[in-house]
């Protein structure tokens, strides 16, 4: 690890440092799950509104961010067990609410499989789901996504994370910033979305959820496009399979930019979440 988070600090779990952020009190605790590419201190200022109401936690995986190093990917097995040690160690009393952006998922998916008693709900933040490929056009199946991404322009990165981390206090936006264009952070990304299929069929091979509320945010864009009607479907099929599940489709953002233009909506999920459980 070759950058110093600006806020949080670390759990050493396994023999390997954990990066985390805890903020708040009361329960049941929140818990993002970061997509690839992202970082805990990604989800900051959603954090800091959902710890107006209760515990609300930030991580990095193992191999990711400002944790320290681990061959990538990884199965979900492995980033659910480490999780719930990670919790465990911080103290943060189960069941919690897990919020799961994008590839965090796969991983909310298996730590309930796992341990159903110990998750009060779950918030799907335009998230995967196994049967990602059984809903969406070939050119966005998940072999699709693992396949090498060109070069990224690095100033057009440094400027978009910064443009959407203006809210944030300096020093910890500055920081973050340069760490998210650092070959690093980039590779770690990559190397995390090459097990995509891996993911899923692990999560297919395992056993059903626990009903618990959950509400499903799903990014569609005005112009409606086939993957847009796709993940529509994808969604308002995975909420239909719990007593309490709610699709809520949002337009006016992206899939990356969800916990940035749409805070309000994030918070008031994970509030209702957190009001059902």
């Amino acid at each position: 690890m070759t950058h110093t988070p600006p806020l949080g600090g670390f759990q050493e779990i396994d023999g390997r440092r954990l990066f985390a952020h805890r903020s708040g009190g009361g329960g049941p605790a929140v818990v993002f799950l970061p997509g690839a590419s992202a970082v805990g201190l990604d989800y900051f200022g959603v954090q800091q509104e959902v710890s107006r109401f209760t515990t609300a936690v930030l991580y990095d995986r193992g191999g990711t961010g400002y944790s320290d190093p681990l061959p990538l990917p990884r199965t979900a097995t492995a980033v659910a067990t480490e999780l719930r040690e990670l919790l465990l160690a911080l103290d943060v009393t189960a069941p919690y609410v897990l919020a799961a952006h994008s590839l965090g998922g796969f991983y909310a998916h298996r730590f309930a499989q796992l341990h159903p008693h110990e998750v009060a709900g779950l918030v799907f933040l335009d998230a995967l789901h196994p049967e990602w490929d059984d809903f969406m056009p070939p050119a966005a199946s998940l072999a699709q996504a693992e396949r090498p991404s060109p070069e990224p322009d690095r100033a057009a990165l440094r400027e978009m994370y910064a443009e959407l981390r203006a809210a944030y206090p300096e020093g910890l936006r500055e920081a973050l910033v340069e760490a998210k264009v650092s070959d690093e952070w980039l590779r770690a990304g990559a190397a995390e979305r090459t097990g995509l299929t891996g993911l899923a069929a692990e999560l297919r091979a395992g056993p059903g959820l626990p009903d618990v509320p959950v509400v499903a945010l799903t990014v569609a864009g005005a112009g409606r496009t086939e993957l847009d009607e796709a993940k529509t479907k994808l969604d308002a099929a995975v909420v239909s399979g719990f007593s309490r599940g709610e699709q809520r489709v949002l337009t006016g953002t992206l899939h990356h930019r969800l916990c940035f233009d749409r805070p309000d909506a994030v918070v008031q999920a994970i509030r209702d979440v957190v009001g059902r459980s």
